[in-house]
Order: C-alpha cells, then structure tokens, then sequence
C-alpha cells in the first residue's frame, strides 16, 4: 500500500515585513534616546523665532534687544531700545556734499624751482632756442627741454657727436647738485631701422636716451636721479607720412621733475 505524500506547506513571501517591523522599532527607539538626551538652547531658537517673524511680517520689526533666558532677580538689568540718531562728524567742507573733491591745486601746484631752472636754461640754450631744432616747455612742476636727433646723432646711431657735448655740458651745470628727478626719453620716426647694431627702433631709441644720461653721470649730474626711457616710434609728435614729419619725431626729450613732485603725476 502506498504511503501518503505529505501536504507540502505553502512558502511564506511576506517574511521580510518581520525584519522591516523589528528594524522601524529600532530606529525609533533610536530617536527617542536621542531627543531624550538633547537639549534645546533657548537663546538660540528665539533668536530664530524672532527672524522668522520678522522675515514673514510685513509689519516693521521692533528695534527692542532680544531676551536670551530668564532674566536674574539678583542683578536686575534695564535694557533700553536703541537709539537710531545720526552721528554727526565734523568733515571738511570738501567732504559734505557725499562726495570727495580733490582740489586741482593740490595736484598741480606751481614750483619756483622750476621758474628758476627754465631761466638759467634759457640762458644756456640761447642760441639754439632760435633754431626749431630745440626748444623749451615748462609747465608747474616740469620742464621739458626737446631737442632733435639730428643735433645730437647721426642717422641710425646712437653715439654722440661733438658739437652736441658743449650743449649737454652746459645742461649739466644747471642740473649738477640738484635733487630733481631727470628723465631723459628717446623717440624715433616709424622707418624700420636697417643695420645689424640695433634689431629694431625700441633699441635705438633706448640707446639714445641711455647716451645722454651717461653723460650726464659723467659731469657730474647725480646717478640715482638718472632715468633712461626708450618709446621707440610708437609715441609720434606729428604723422609720419612725410619726410619733414619723421624728422620732427626723431628727438630727445630731457624731463626735469619739481622736487617732491611725482612723476607718474605728469602724464594726468
């Protein structure tokens, strides 16, 4: 006789919600734990209940302190709202108006060293004065004595020739002991430059420039007051479309500075 086959038990799916439930209570027991040992500052969240009110509000907010916890009996404290009167500051009348207004006379005040250089340099340069190939600028606190090329170099040279000496010479008696700043810039025309010496006019320019400090420094004019300065043919006086204007372009300007007077100031 055969023996009954037993009645196979169906397979349970939903076991996974006993670990789901036992791990739920976990997690809020968890939480109760925390929040049972965690404590709330008081200051802090009213200070966040005031600036949600306040942010949310669309009336004004109260200029009264916020009270952080329970004020002490033993050392009463009596807090008073804020007082939102101006100050009042005592500023020079430049100054009231919003705005800073810088007075012109402040950066460009007249030098009377600079009156007497320019008369003793008129009197140096006399007769070249007469002739368009050097001629003088002064302004408040500069001087500005341009001078061609052609008086002091030859073509695409940047050696001095001898009839220029006498009058850098006479230039640096006047500028010999003093503390001006000088500064001498070299300019030339915008044909590029054919010799193996100089690679282009930035060189001889700057090799112009440098030549006459040299000289300076040799009679006598203080070093540390030197300063050469190359443009090349990239700051022009007139266009350099003729002949005539290239030759006004090729120049020397020698730059005498009031003392105390920045030089950064003379191009504003």
């Amino acid at each position: 006789m055969a023996r009954k086959r037993l009645q196979e038990e169906p397979e349970n799916h939903e076991r996974w919600l006993v670990s789901y439930a036992d791990f739920i209570t976990l997690l809020f027991a968890f939480f109760v734990v925390m929040y049972s040992i965690s404590s709330v500052n008081e200051g802090k969240f009213r200070v966040l209940s005031h600036s949600l009110v306040a942010s949310f509000s669309s009336h004004s907010r109260p200029m009264d302190p916020v009270q952080f916890g329970t004020p002490s009996t033993a050392f009463p404290i009596a807090l008073s709202p804020l007082n939102r009167t101006p100050i009042k500051l005592d500023l020079p009348q430049s100054m009231q108006e919003g705005a800073i207004k810088v007075d012109p006379s402040d950066v460009s005040k007249k030098s009377p060293e600079i009156e007497e250089i320019g008369q003793r340099i008129n009197n140096a340069l006399a007769e070249l004065l007469k002739t368009e190939l050097v001629s003088v600028r002064q302004s408040d606190n500069w001087l500005e004595i341009e001078i061609n090329s052609k008086v002091l170099f030859s073509s695409g040279s940047s050696t001095l020739s001898p009839s220029a000496r006498p009058m850098l010479q006479a230039l640096s008696g006047v500028l010999k002991g003093r503390k001006n700043k000088v500064h001498v810039e070299g300019f030339t025309d915008n044909l590029p430059i054919k010799n193996s010496i100089y690679p282009s006019n930035w060189e001889l320019s700057a090799a112009r420039s440098a030549t006459v400090v040299r000289l300076f420094a040799s009679y006598g004019v203080t070093p540390t007051n030197l300063a050469s300065i190359g443009f090349g043919e990239y700051q022009p006086k007139v266009a350099n479309d003729t002949p005539e204007g290239r030759a006004t372009n090729r120049r020397v300007v020698i730059v005498i500075i009031a003392t105390g007077f920045d030089p950064r100031l003379r191009n504003r």
